[in-house]
């Protein structure tokens, strides 16, 4: 169900991060999020702070907590503020008995080291799409009413086919960093097509549920006149510091 117009957030704990991090846990309605802030845009609602939108991968922000950290933690020391959501079926979310079927589709199709098919990427991957992406635009308009946090706004990681919607739909975001580590349905590359938007797309060259063919075909599709691909050796998690760097340095250049 989607999710009423000028629902905010309700903040529910706060604590300091070695006092240069604001961490607030919250709800928007039923959908559990995090921001974290800069010191500087906590104590200044006259220079709100531009965010970037973290999204996790779909194991629940308890499992993914350490990564997202670890990124909200890097866009503070660069003036960033950082925001999440718990992903539909994710997490302490209710469960979602067609998504877990396809994934249950998915791990037999793995197991059996035979290919995925067409019907199990998309039962997967089109319907997740479909519900978040509202569900990021309402979380978007509830963080941007609060004076410490303002725009350019940036989107970073998750599912990438949710990035590419957000990237078609979403005005409001001037640039993303997509994470090529998931399955794209054949759908997605259409409207690949359509976003113009600044892009950085990160692949692990060796990642083990990745089709790399697909992946480098999602970003020959961008529409962007300004993409660059970040690719390093190595599985799923095996990320290098550097790429994160690098990440961070074009959010740099295109949100500051």
């Amino acid at each position: 169900m989607a999710l009423p117009k000028g629902t905010t957030v309700q903040f529910t704990s706060e604590q300091r991060l070695d006092d240069a991090v604001r961490e607030r846990e919250f709800t928007l309605g039923e959908i559990p999020g995090i921001l974290w802030t800069p010191a500087s845009a906590s104590a200044s609602a006259s220079a709100p702070a531009p965010l970037i939108l973290l999204s996790p991968p779909p194991l629940g922000l308890r499992k993914t907590y350490p990564r997202l950290l670890a990124r909200a933690r890097h866009s503070a020391a660069d003036g960033f503020a950082t925001a999440t959501i718990e992903l539909p079926g994710s997490g302490d979310r209710p469960r979602w008995p067609a998504a877990e079927q396809a994934l249950a589709g998915l791990r037999l199709a793995m197991e059996a080291d035979e290919p995925v098919s067409d019907e199990i990427i998309d039962a997967l991957i089109l319907p997740l799409v479909d519900k978040a992406v509202p569900e990021w635009q309402a979380a978007l308009d509830a963080l941007l009413s609060l004076p410490e946090v303002g725009g350019p706004v940036g989107y970073s990681g998750g599912v990438i086919s949710i990035g590419v919607r957000l990237a078609v739909v979403e005005p409001r975001i001037s640039a993303a960093v997509l994470f090529a580590g998931s399955f794209v349905p054949r759908v997605m590359f259409e409207e690949a097509r359509q976003v113009t938007i600044p892009l950085h797309v990160l692949l692990q060259w060796d990642d083990e549920g990745n089709d790399r063919q697909a992946a480098l075909d999602l970003f020959d599709a961008f529409g962007s006149k300004e993409k660059t691909l970040h690719a390093n050796m190595g599985g799923h998690t095996g990320v290098p510091k550097f790429a994160g760097d690098a990440a961070a340095q074009f959010f740099t250049r295109h949100l500051k």
